[in-house]
């Protein structure tokens, strides 16, 4: 919900939302179009989208004539097909977003002032996520904001790495007598991600020295890799349905 003190920071800020949906899995065969409690998982993405009054426009990267046309069905807009270079399993996200501003840009002869990453395997990030991270990156000035988990491991108290030698070290040095007592750390969930668009396109980055994040409880923040991520998000959905 936008504040009425918040109105003015959007006035004229436009944001264009995009949603990867690549056809390929490593895990899971055809993860952006497998149903979780009767609904694709892209049209959980497209949902938060729809949700936030923030966001001008929402498409699709995909190479998938299947996800094109489910995403079309759906009311999203897919205006270019992701050429097959940017499909491979090793291709980061960062480019396929700079093909979606490229295109924009180049071919439509248009821009954004923010871009918003919304994964299709995030299906139980909630619509308040997605505008916490707007609200956030246009009131602070930050060049990046992205949600975060608390994470289940430290690196201060209980990460190793090993060395070639066998030896092994914690990934980060403190004297901590419990996990406790060692700083707090967070993982990216893999959920919402928000850059102005200059900043992503001159630092081709998710962390930036000035980025901020949104922390996300741990129940909505399942980022569906196989098939168990699937089955307990199935769960969760469920007993929050009774």
């Amino acid at each position: 919900m936008i504040r009425m003190e918040d109105e003015l920071v959007y006035e004229g800020k436009r944001i264009l939302c995009v949603i990867p949906a690549r056809a390929g899995s490593r895990q899971l065969v055809g993860k952006n179009m497998r149903l979780l409690a009767g609904k694709p998982l892209i049209q959980y993405a497209f949902e938060n989208a729809q949700g936030c009054p923030e966001i001008d426009r929402t498409i699709v990267s995909t190479d998938s004539d299947d996800v094109a046309s489910l995403a079309r069905e759906l009311g999203l807009h897919v205006p270019f097909r992701r050429p097959a270079a940017l499909a491979e399993g090793h291709v980061g996200t960062i480019d396929v977003l700079l093909h979606a501003m490229d295109y924009i840009e180049q071919r439509e002869r248009d821009h954004y002032d923010v871009l918003v990453l919304l994964h299709a395997t995030a299906p139980l990030c909630a619509v308040e996520d997605v505008t916490a991270c707007i609200q956030t990156l246009i009131s602070s000035g930050a060049g990046s904001v992205f949600t975060v988990a608390p994470a289940q491991r430290n690196p201060y108290f209980n990460m190793v790495e090993i060395s070639e030698d066998g030896t092994v070290r914690l990934c980060k040095q403190g004297d901590f007598a419990t996990r406790q007592d060692a700083p707090k750390v967070y993982e990216l969930n893999s959920a919402v991600y928000a850059w102005r668009w200059d900043s992503l396109r001159d630092h081709k980055s998710v962390v930036l020295p000035d980025s901020r994040v949104h922390v996300m409880p741990r129940e909505r923040s399942i980022d569906i890799d196989d098939e168990l991520d699937l089955q307990l998000a199935e769960l969760i959905i469920a007993r929050d349905a009774q």
